[in-house]
């Protein structure tokens, strides 16, 4: 089995005395590609934070790679922000924001050497984006700025890749290629982990979900935690699963249930 890369232990944490975490335990171990799921305001993006050292835990209760994160975040740790917590004025192009993410390697910093502008063009080309290299990030779609912004976190070469919502106000093509880029970078032996609202597509690509509201509600493969159970229980909402089979293999489909659909009226997906 591989060594724990996030351990929490007991953790019990909140703002303004409104108690977000209570006695919460949570290991990932090194490798694993694992989603967290939930309704909004249930805490992933704290718990996310808790993890980076963003948002200060009580000590001794929150490990990455094995160290105490009050003493010392590791290196090998990168991390995908919400889309709409970027300043998206600031005036750089794609290529300096990707190079941010080897300055603290560089012996150029704040110039980039030729080696490094090939690294960097290395990793734009694996997420379809080198031919806007030189394109002001403001003047990129949404899914594009998601993609910048996952080449920063990858030229770090990273051990540990940490990402909140990052399939959000993305195409259902831009989303696909950007989970499929995740699902390699697993194989290859990376730990990543992330948030998202998307139940049917983590249904489809991820090995490992977490369903979270304020505590782990169940943890586990999608086809084995994702029940009517589960999912109405981490979202205060009834809910309904739907198993089926494709040309793509076994799937699942996540439904709200509405106890009063008149006849042709469709369901809703969460």
């Amino acid at each position: 089995m591989n060594k724990p890369a996030v351990q929490i232990r007991n953790l019990s944490f909140g703002f303004s005395q409104q108690l977000l975490f209570h006695h919460l335990d949570l290991e990932i171990a090194e490798g694993e590609f694992a989603g967290i799921v939930g309704p909004s305001g249930s805490g992933k993006t704290t718990l996310l934070k808790t993890m980076l050292g963003l948002v200060r835990a009580p000590r001794d209760t929150v490990f990455i790679l094995g160290q105490d994160i009050r003493k010392q975040l590791p290196n090998g740790l990168a991390y995908v922000p919400q889309r709409e917590s970027i300043d998206w004025f600031f005036p750089v192009t794609v290529e300096q924001v990707v190079a941010m993410g080897i300055r603290d390697r560089s012996s150029h910093w704040p110039w980039i050497s030729l080696e490094e502008r090939k690294e960097i063009r290395k990793v734009l080309n694996q997420l379809e984006i080198d031919s806007l290299a030189k394109r002001h990030i403001r003047e990129l779609s949404g899914g594009q700025q998601q993609r910048v912004f996952l080449a920063r976190a990858l030229i770090h070469k990273p051990r540990i890749l940490i990402l909140d919502e990052p399939t959000n106000g993305i195409d259902v093509k831009t989303r696909h290629m950007l989970l499929h880029v995740l699902l390699d970078l697993h194989k290859k032996g990376m730990t990543i982990i992330l948030t998202t609202h998307d139940l049917n597509a983590v249904a489809a690509h991820l090995p490992q979900v977490i369903c979270f509201n304020g505590g782990i509600i169940a943890k586990g493969a999608p086809r084995d935690i994702f029940t009517e159970t589960n999912l109405s229980k981490t979202y205060d909402a009834p809910l309904e699963v739907i198993r089926h089979t494709g040309v793509m293999g076994a799937g699942l489909i996540v439904t709200e249930k509405m106890p009063h659909r008149h006849e042709g009226e469709g369901k809703y997906k969460v």
